[in-house]
């Protein structure tokens, strides 16, 4: 991997809201085995980069009331390795955070990071265009792995691909957009020369913190001052203040669409399956399988008859029995049961919005 030791970050958020009532506030996605196999996608993610990177190097920046799930999940990460982040405040403090404390070990150390909730079928290929783009971030660039676009996607930020680095494996970044309208989108699209990006990222710790500095500077601060007291007997207390006076900030728009204006940014394109299981639709696509594109997942007993396309996931300890079902999503769970067509499944959302306006935080 060269001379510089190789570190991952897996941020591991994320509130429970498109993927209920599976998925909920105490126990969201990335703690469930969504992809078959009993792994959960934040183990997968984990077992991903373990051939590159030990679990010493390794770590898991998620919320306080997550902290004891992740570390149960991870057992083989340093206890220290399992960061509980006071409260949320979006990507750049999470993976800043965890560049801060490994600047401080290893200031040449190049960082990793790599959403707990994504699913990459082919680890082998995932691994190959990791060493590439770790080669890019060698070079001092600000390196994200970009995934070939299938569609016009709004909800997915886009990598305008430049010249060929000359240095380097990948390509410069000409522009860095978040989330674009539709028809921006469809224009990307039809470029051929667009790449979705799948936040992932990879570059020199000291490169990624004199950009917080330049960009973030109050994050920057707070952050190294959280570092430097992070092997000291004084952590929680120092991480408990100074957090709560850190700028919510994203990755992509408080750091990435600016650097990539001033030609910081390079791209290495995914040549691997990527899904990003947003809503039960997206994860009934990934893992449909047989002519009736039916999926069954869960511990329960299952009876279907003249389904097709349909999903359910049995967790509810009964039969579920299912008849002639057209493209529907079907959640049963102890204490909450959801039925509803997947082109609606996006909507999913609105019924936890509907479930804290009534306080019912029993079900969230």
């Amino acid at each position: 991997m060269g001379e510089r030791a190789l570190y991952a970050v897996v941020p591991a958020g994320g509130s429970g809201t498109r993927l209920w009532p599976l998925s909920r506030r105490d126990a969201p996605k990335f703690l469930h085995a969504l992809a078959g196999g009993d792994r959960s996608l934040l183990q997968g993610t984990v077992d991903r980069v373990a051939p590159l990177v030990p679990p010493e190097r390794t770590f898991v920046v998620t919320g306080t009331a997550h902290r004891d799930a992740v570390a149960a999940q991870l057992p083989e990460l340093p206890s220290g390795n399992v960061v509980a982040e006071p409260a949320a405040r979006n990507s750049a403090p999470a993976i800043g955070l965890a560049a801060a404390v490994v600047a401080e070990r290893d200031p040449d150390a190049v960082l990793g990071s790599f959403a707990a909730d994504h699913v990459v079928p082919d680890a082998d290929a995932f691994r190959a265009v990791l060493r590439d783009a770790v080669a890019a971030a060698e070079r001092g660039y600000l390196v994200t792995i970009g995934i070939m676009p299938t569609y016009a996607a709004t909800g997915f930020g886009w990598i305008q691909r430049g010249d060929p680095l000359p240095d380097a494996p990948g390509e410069r970044v000409n522009e860095f957009t978040e989330k674009p309208p539709a028809e921006l989108a469809q224009r990307y699209l039809d470029s051929g020369r667009s790449l979705w990006n799948a936040s992932m990222f990879v570059w020199r710790v000291g490169v990624f913190l004199a950009e917080l500095a330049r960009q973030l500077p109050a994050l920057h601060d707070g952050l190294t001052r959280i570092a430097k007291a992070w092997d000291g007997p004084d952590r929680d207390a120092v991480l408990r203040e100074a957090w709560a006076t850190l700028p919510a900030a994203t990755v992509d728009d408080g750091v990435m669409v600016d650097a990539a204006r001033r030609g910081r940014v390079a791209v290495v394109p995914g040549t691997f399956e990527w899904h990003d299981i947003g809503d039960w639709n997206g994860l009934a696509e990934l893992l449909a399988s047989g002519g009736d594109g039916n999926v069954d997942l869960g511990t329960a007993p299952r009876l279907s008859v003249d389904d097709t396309g349909t999903l359910v996931a049995a967790d509810g300890g009964r039969l579920v029995a299912t008849l002639g079902l057209r493209d529907v999503v079907v959640v049963d769970t102890p204490d909450a049961v959801l039925v509803v067509p997947r082109d609606r499944a996006q909507d999913v959302r609105r019924l936890v919005e509907e479930l804290k306006r009534r306080g019912d935080d029993d079900h969230l």
